[in-house]
């Protein structure tokens, strides 16, 4: 019962963080040569709990620690990862708070640094109530937009 001998998993774990205006935080990145637009968070390290992985992401990519921490969604569908071959993409979704004060800056406009460096990311608030599934760039992103716009 071999399938993919060298297949495997790749658990991803993301943040939706509202704030009182109805907004929810997106991050803008520029990595792998390509710009992408996705909910906070990343990979999962082994040994590691979810809960745990998205408090890790949040220091790592803006110094903030988080709260009220609750599961909203998980995948419940195959996706291929798209940067890597064999890897079937599970990604884990969070609503959480950023804990008062905010540690890092928050941006007003999409891709807001100065070059495209591999590395380079900002932050910035979209109304839920006008959030686009196709301003996001990955497939299960696009999904979890749709599920936070239809639960507003």
């Amino acid at each position: 019962m071999n399938r993919q001998a060298n297949a495997k998993f790749n658990i991803r774990v993301y943040g939706l963080f509202m704030n009182e205006k109805d907004e929810v935080l997106l991050t803008d990145e520029f990595q792998l040569n390509t710009k992408m637009t996705k909910f906070p968070g990343g990979g999962l390290q082994f040994g590691e709990g979810t809960i745990d992985c998205l408090k890790r992401e949040m220091l790592e990519e803006c110094n903030q620690s988080i709260e009220q921490i609750v599961h909203f969604y998980t995948t419940d569908f195959y996706q291929k990862a798209r940067y890597f071959e064999n890897q079937q993409l599970i990604s884990i979704y969070y609503e959480a708070r950023l804990k008062p004060p905010i540690n890092f800056k928050i941006s007003t406009k999409a891709f807001d640094f100065p070059e495209l460096k591999n590395g380079n990311q900002c932050f910035r608030w979209v109304k839920i109530k006008e959030l686009k599934a196709d301003e996001l760039s990955f497939p299960i992103d696009k999904h979890v937009a749709n599920l936070l716009v239809q639960q507003t």
